[in-house]
């Protein structure tokens, strides 16, 4: 019986050792996952096109997995989207804008623009230096990031909105909505639609999924978020049991649609991103590039 027991024991040690050796390998792949977005009066140009959404780059953390945020962006490039959306938390942990992490994503993030496909953004609550709703957000951290990535010629939307392809009257627009920070109580959805006709396509981009909460039926066919890391460590064969189930009770789907949640008529689809928080690790939440093709529901 003890020999049975030590078995045991031992297979489930050697068990847990190959699941912690995988953490630390899985954030170095990448998955590229497809999906439809149905919007309502798309241009006819658009039909058929391409949006990629990525994110989430946490460079900062220690081990941070830099390599697989440049290998994406070529990936990315390579795709040649209509437009590139990014859901922020470019950094992890920086304190101000002279620390060495912030020339690395600007490195990271050039061949984006000078891929010469529009690229859009938002800004995260890492890029505030809020580890929690309760951490004081830096301001001036987060507005000389923002500042630095304009002036590299990433279209920042800190609750506005940009035209992407534009048609005959603001009706027939294409526009990107971009949602501020929810953690740094920054999310304004009124002043993001600001300028919107009710008719006008539009695909809103958001870092905190919590934000989609607030919008208006009707106002977000399609909506794209990140922060979750897809749990970033969740049990196999689950998408919602994960840290962030035990974080905030219950069962919490981390990624992909996201059903039931939020207003009439919005949908919101949750991308893993790239990095990590706390520790550099990956369980079954690969490192996810979001490929959406657009197509009218006419």
């Amino acid at each position: 019986m003890k020999k049975r027991i030590k078995i045991g024991i031992a297979i489930v040690a050697t068990l847990f050792g190959l699941i912690i050796v995988w953490g630390f390998i899985e954030p170095y792949l990448i998955d590229v996952q497809e999906e439809e977005a149905v919007i309502t009066n798309l241009p006819s140009e658009l039909e058929g096109k391409k949006i990629v959404v990525i994110g989430d780059f946490q460079v900062g953390l220690w081990m941070d997995n830099l390599s697989t945020t440049e290998r994406i962006v070529e990936d990315v490039i390579e795709m040649e989207p209509s437009a590139i959306l990014i859901t922020g938390d470019y950094l992890y942990h920086v304190e101000s804008m002279d620390d060495q992490v912030i020339d690395e994503i600007m490195n990271a993030m050039s061949p984006l623009v000078e891929s010469g496909i529009p690229v859009y953004s938002v800004l995260g609550n890492h890029d505030y230096t809020m580890a929690s709703q309760e951490v004081e957000p830096n301001i001036e951290l987060a507005e000389g990031l923002s500042d630095a990535l304009s002036s590299l010629g990433i279209r920042m939307l800190d609750n506005e909105n940009d035209v992407l392809v534009e048609g005959e009257n603001p009706s027939e627009n294409f526009y990107i909505v971009g949602i501020g920070s929810h953690w740094a109580e920054n999310d304004l959805p009124e002043e993001a639609f600001e300028g919107v006709t009710e008719e006008a396509p539009r695909l809103v981009l958001m870092h905190n999924p919590d934000s989609f909460r607030n919008l208006e039926a009707n106002s977000a066919p399609l909506a794209v978020a990140g922060h979750t890391h897809g749990g970033q460590i969740r049990t196999p064969f689950s998408s919602n049991w994960s840290y962030l189930s035990l974080a905030q009770g219950g069962e919490v789907t981390a990624d992909g649609w996201i059903e039931d949640y939020g207003s009439e008529e919005n949908n919101l689809y949750v991308n893993r991103g790239i990095g990590m928080s706390i520790v550099p690790m990956r369980i079954n939440a690969v490192p996810e590039i979001t490929v959406f093709t657009l197509t009218s529901n006419d």
